[in-house]
């Protein structure tokens, strides 16, 4: 998914116990076919995007630590499908590829920082900026943030999903940076205008 969370910044000293339970709540997430209510990781959608995945969990063992995740699910009761481990990795550097390029597949890296500026410094160094999220229960942290972060999608303290989930006709929805073209967004008041030529008409009697 597009605006699915891919690196998650986390201030050093919680990063364990935080860790510590986004693994428990991921190892109970339900992996299975999307027509059942309980599911909560479909597969994936095509043979490339499961080598993918294959690949960048092989190369995580080699340059860093999987934590949960990076393998087939097999199962003989589950129809057939690309069916794959939600993942999540750390000991990963901020500028490695896995933590750096898009895969769109159920993985995400885990990252110490020592503050707020650290945080927004490695957040927007990268070439997309589509969504973002982060939680404070600082004023001041989360107006800085507003002003500062390079993405399109910006939530703060969304429990329910911290980087996706835009409301469809309620919310424009767009991206910055290589995640956009335009800098206008879908469904927003600028949209429609894109497709539109302007025309000024003269006529002398």
């Amino acid at each position: 998914k597009c605006s699915a969370t891919s690196r998650v910044y986390v201030y050093e000293d919680v990063i364990d116990s935080f860790t510590e339970k986004l693994v428990k709540k991921t190892e109970q997430l339900v992996v299975g076919p999307p027509e059942n209510r309980e599911t909560f990781v479909s597969p994936l959608i095509n043979n490339d995007a499961f080598h993918r995945y294959q690949r960048i969990s092989q190369r995580a063992r080699a340059d860093g630590r999987i934590l949960t995740g990076g393998s087939r699910v097999d199962d003989t009761e589950l129809p057939d499908g690309r069916y794959v481990e939600p993942t999540i990795v750390t000991e990963i550097p901020h500028e490695h590829a896995l933590a750096c390029e898009e895969h769109f597949v159920p993985f995400v890296t885990i990252h110490p920082v020592s503050g707020l500026s650290e945080a927004l410094e490695k957040s927007n160094d990268t070439d997309y900026g589509l969504c973002a999220g982060f939680f404070s229960e600082d004023d001041s942290e989360i107006d800085r943030w507003f002003d500062e972060i390079e993405s399109g999608m910006c939530y703060v303290n969304r429990s329910q999903s911290a980087t996706t989930g835009a409301l469809v006709q309620a919310q424009p929805f767009g991206g910055w940076k290589f995640s956009g073209t335009t800098g206008k967004f879908a469904g927003g008041y600028w949209y429609l205008q894109q497709f539109m030529r302007e025309q000024s008409r003269t006529r002398v009697r």
